[in-house]
């Protein structure tokens, strides 16, 4: 457990660092006198998820795992695309590793929990906006819609537990 505490930590001063290192030297230093407080979970130390189960067996917790591992990879590399303004290549990536082709659609619904199931066709739809909105080429837009469709990664992620 002291681990995870240590690893959560050190990730939220690195990702503090990152970000205030992006801002002009009169946000830095406003940035660096605020303290970061990481308020962890009230049920992270007792174990007591309240996340809805969706009771997978374990080839199937298996199956979900690298399904999710493969979303990350692609958000991790949508975001580098990005950064470099390959818009195309981002675009053809939201849409192949996030979008709602029938591998993913069939997926949601292999579950058998109904509001699992819309929730992650909400996700590829909107990775299916998000898509098309790269291919404008606009970076505020293309943020935004990246940080829309992260929000339903939140969202599962909040609800439902293997």
């Amino acid at each position: 457990m002291k681990a995870i505490k240590t690893t959560v930590f050190l990730l939220s001063i690195i990702s503090v660092s990152l970000f205030t290192s992006c801002d002009s030297k009169t946000k830095e230093k406003k940035a660096q006198k605020k303290e970061v407080e990481i308020t962890l979970p009230e049920n992270f130390e007792t174990g007591n998820d309240k996340r809805m189960s969706l009771k997978l067996n374990a080839m199937q917790k298996n199956h979900q795992l690298m399904n999710m591992r493969d979303h990350l990879e692609a958000v991790q590399s949508i975001i580098t695309l990005l950064s470099s303004n390959k818009y195309d290549e981002a675009s053809k990536l939201a849409y192949s590793k996030l979008g709602s082709t029938t591998k993913m659609k069939l997926m949601c619904a292999s579950f058998g929990d109904k509001n699992f199931e819309n929730l992650g066709l909400e996700f590829h739809k909107s990775a299916d906006k998000m898509s098309e909105i790269f291919k404008t080429r606009n970076k505020e837009k293309s943020l935004k819609a990246l940080s829309n469709t992260m929000n339903y990664c939140v969202q599962c992620h909040s609800t439902y537990r293997q």
